[in-house]
C-alpha cells in the first residue's frame, strides 16, 4: 500500500473531478493534498443562498465529483477508501481519500472513465426513441452499487402525476425574487469557465411542455421540436437524509449519468421538486419508496452537445507549501 498521494496525482484526479455536474454550474469544490490524502472541500463563496440555502445542492455536488475522483485514482491504478465527512469539526470537508492496495482498473471503471468528458447536461427536447430495458437496468444497477435507488416512472398516469409536482414546485420558486435573481447571476452570454452559457440553457417554456425548466437560454425553438410527450424520468433516492447521505447521492447520481453517457443517452436535471420540501414530499409519498428523493432526471436520446466550461484545475487546488 503507498504511503499517499501526490501533488501530481491530485492535479490529474482533480482535472477529473471537476467535470461534475453542479446547480447553475457553480463548481462549489476545492480539492487538497494534507497528510498524503486527497481531500474535498465546500468552496464556501460558490453556496447559492437563495437556491440551496440548506447546502443540499453542493453536497450533491462535491459527491458526485468524489465519484469523479475515485475513478480518475481507480484508473490511473491507485485507487482509494474514502471517508465521508471524517472531520466533525471541519463539516466543510466533505471526503478524505488514501491510497488502497493498487491494482488494474476493471473494464467496467475504464468504460466509465472514458464517459467523464463526454458527460453533459442536454436541457434540449429529446427524440421519441424508447430507452431499452436493458439499458433501464443499467441505470438503476448503477445507482444500487453506490448504496441508493433509482426510480423510473414509467406509463403517462406516473409521469403526468410527476409533472404536476414539479410544476408546482417550479411555480413556488420562481415566486421568490432572490431566486429568480441568483439564477441569472449565473447566467453566460459570452464564453466563461462557470455558470450556464445561454446557448446550452435549453429552450424557452411553452405552454404544451409537460415538464417545468429553469429557464437559463430563453432561446425560442424551432417549429416541431417539441419535448417528448412520454419523458422517461428517473427519481435518485437514498436512505436518509443526512449530510453524508446527500454526499452518497452525489456519488450515485454521477455514476448514474456517467452510465447514462456511455450507453448513448443524454439526461438533464429536474430539481425543483426537491428543492422546495413539500413537493419533495409529496414525490416521496407518490412513490412508496423508503428513503429521500435526492434527484430527478429526465433520460433520452438526444442530439449531440458539448460539455460547459470549467475553471482550470490549479483554481481549485490548495497545495502544501513547499518548504524553505
Amino acid at each position: 500500500m503507498d504511503a499517499g498521494y501526490t501533488v501530481e496525482q491530485l492535479r490529474a484526479a482533480a482535472t477529473d473531478a471537476v467535470r461534475a455536474p453542479s446547480l447553475h454550474n457553480t463548481q462549489p469544490w476545492r480539492f487538497r493534498l494534507r497528510d498524503g490524502g486527497i481531500e474535498i472541500l465546500v468552496d464556501p463563496s460558490r453556496r447559492l443562498p437563495a437556491t440551496d440555502p440548506s447546502g443540499w445542492g453542493v453536497r450533491i455536488a462535491c459527491g458526485a465529483a468524489l465519484f469523479n475522483l475515485r475513478l480518475a485514482l481507480a484508473v490511473a491504478g491507485t485507487p482509494a477508501t474514502a471517508r465521508l465527512r471524517p472531520y466533525p469539526a471541519e463539516p466543510d470537508v466533505v471526503a478524505r481519500l488514501v491510497p488502497d492496495v493498487p491494482r488494474h482498473p476493471t473494464p467496467a471503471e475504464q468504460a466509465l472513465y472514458a464517459a467523464i468528458p463526454r458527460r453533459f447536461s442536454n436541457r434540449a427536447p429529446f427524440w421519441p426513441d424508447p430507452v431499452p430495458a436493458d439499458v433501464r437496468w443499467r441505470l438503476t444497477e448503477a445507482a444500487r452499487a453506490e448504496g441508493c435507488w433509482l426510480e423510473l416512472l414509467v406509463g403517462v398516469s406516473a409521469v403526468n402525476a410527476f409533472a404536476e409536482i414539479a410544476r408546482g414546485a417550479h411555480r413556488v420558486l420562481e415566486r421568490d425574487p432572490a431566486y429568480r435573481a441568483e439564477r441569472e447571476q449565473w447566467v453566460r452570454a459570452e464564453p466563461a469557465p462557470d455558470g450556464v452559457p445561454a446557448s446550452a440553457g435549453g429552450p424557452q417554456d411553452e405552454p404544451q411542455d409537460l415538464l417545468p425548466s429553469r429557464g437559463f437560454g430563453g432561446r425560442d425553438r424551432a417549429p416541431g421540436r417539441d419535448f417528448e410527450p412520454e419523458p422517461l424520468v428517473a427519481v435518485l433516492g437514498s436512505t436518509g437524509n443526512t449530510a453524508v447521505d446527500q454526499v452518497v447521492a452525489g456519488q450515485a447520481l454521477q455514476r448514474v449519468l456517467l452510465t447514462a453517457t456511455d450507453a448513448g443517452l443524454s439526461a438533464s436535471m429536474l430539481s425543483q421538486p426537491i428543492e422546495v420540501p413539500t413537493a419533495r414530499e409529496q414525490l416521496r409519498l407518490s412513490l412508496g419508496r423508503f428513503g429521500t428523493p435526492q434527484m430527478v432526471l429526465r433520460v433520452g436520446f438526444g442530439q449531440p452537445g458539448w460539455p460547459t466550461p470549467r475553471r482550470p484545475v490549479d483554481e481549485v487546488l490548495d497545495l502544501p507549501v513547499p518548504q524553505a
